[in-house]
């Protein structure tokens, strides 16, 4: 097995005295996004958030489709769409329409989402959204799958002899869940389903990356299911100084405090009991220290380093990460020559990359 390596990014800018705007910012990923297929990325994968909760970008599918005259072999993906927030029928619409612009490059993952403030606006119910959540992927299914007509009744979407167009070129689109618990993992294993993680996550929720693997993997034997792909997303930066190295640690603990712990379920009474679990992960955030970030959130030290840590996300069964550049108000500059760097220094020492890289 050879591993993949993509671009992804939350669109994280939420920080204080940030001369950034969120207009700016979109059009730097898609730059960057760009400068992916030119490196020799197999895929970027762009966040969904809304009202600068986590993220600025609410609309990964309109950026994408603006990316694909610009490139050549990439593939399309949301770093995710989140499901309840939309009738599943648009989203089949929309996903299946960037298929066939695209010539058939799209990767489709969604999840549930986990910041209630995100749900309030869009009148979805954050306390059933697993439930919502579930319903709406099997209407994704037939809404690219079923020929001719089909219907769906259920407690959410009551949907009779329907038949989008266009259809997706792909048949079908490969479809990941993202996965921070046993909860999403079963439902993806259910349904035949890809899974990407979040390797803190996985670490907190199955001791390692390669254990929530296997537990995917059992998951999909146990419901009868062929096992999909699995991948997972990492933070990245690459330092050759212990100046560098402090300043991209200092970057994630700044989109810690000021991104990710306002935007993470952090009330037991307000939050489903199947995100319990967040508690534990925002009290391990509250109390993080920079050097005491690990593999198991970040991929940080030079060339030789990331590239054992990434043998390492390989031989637990990982068939792509996607690489989390931009995190924490990186300079536009910064993040390209990043991404540069990886490409020269690191992807070389995988099977997939040692030919373009000659």
């Amino acid at each position: 097995m050879a591993i993949d390596f993509g671009y992804f990014t939350l669109s994280d800018n939420y920080y204080p005295d940030n001369p950034r705007s969120s207009s700016d910012f979109v059009l730097e990923i898609r730059e960057q996004a760009i400068l992916a297929d030119k490196l020799g990325y197999s895929s970027a994968w762009i966040g969904e958030h809304h009202f600068d909760r986590l993220g600025v970008n609410s609309r990964p599918d309109i950026l994408l489709a603006s990316i694909i005259p610009e490139t050549q072999n990439i593939r399309f993906a949301p770093a995710v769409n989140v499901l309840p927030l939309h009738h599943p029928i648009h989203v089949a619409e929309a996903w299946a329409t960037l298929d066939l612009l695209s010539g058939g490059r799209v990767d489709f993952a969604t999840g549930r989402g986990y910041d209630q403030e995100e749900y309030l606006p869009f009148g979805a119910d954050f306390m059933k959204s697993a439930e919502m959540f579930e319903e709406g992927m099997d209407v994704l299914w037939k809404a690219w799958t079923e020929d001719g007509f089909w219907s769906h009744h259920g407690e959410f979407y009551h949907i009779d002899d329907m038949s989008i167009t266009p259809k997706p070129i792909q048949n079908p689109i490969p479809f990941y869940v993202a996965s921070f618990s046993e909860t999403s993992s079963k439902m993806a294993a259910k349904r035949g389903h890809n899974i990407i993680y979040a390797p803190f996550a996985a670490s907190m929720v199955y001791g390692s990356l390669a254990a929530a693997v296997d537990s995917y993997r059992n998951n999909c034997v146990a419901a009868g299911n062929e096992p999909g792909r699995a991948m997972c997303s990492y933070f990245i930066h690459i330092a050759d100084t212990p100046e560098e190295d402090d300043f991209g640690r200092q970057a994630m603990m700044d989109y810690f405090k000021y991104c990710v712990l306002r935007a993470f379920p952090d009330d037991p009474e307000t939050m489903p009991p199947t995100m319990h679990y967040f508690m534990q992960i925002n009290e391990i955030l509250r109390n993080m220290e920079k050097d005491k970030l690990s593999k198991n959130s970040v991929l940080i030290g030079n060339a030789a380093a990331i590239t054992e840590q990434l043998k390492e996300v390989e031989e637990a069964g990982i068939d792509e990460c996607i690489l989390y550049f931009n995190v924490g108000k990186k300079p536009h500059g910064l993040v390209k020559d990043q991404m540069y760097k990886f490409m020269e220094e690191v992807a070389p020492n995988f099977e997939a990359y040692q030919v373009a890289a000659e």
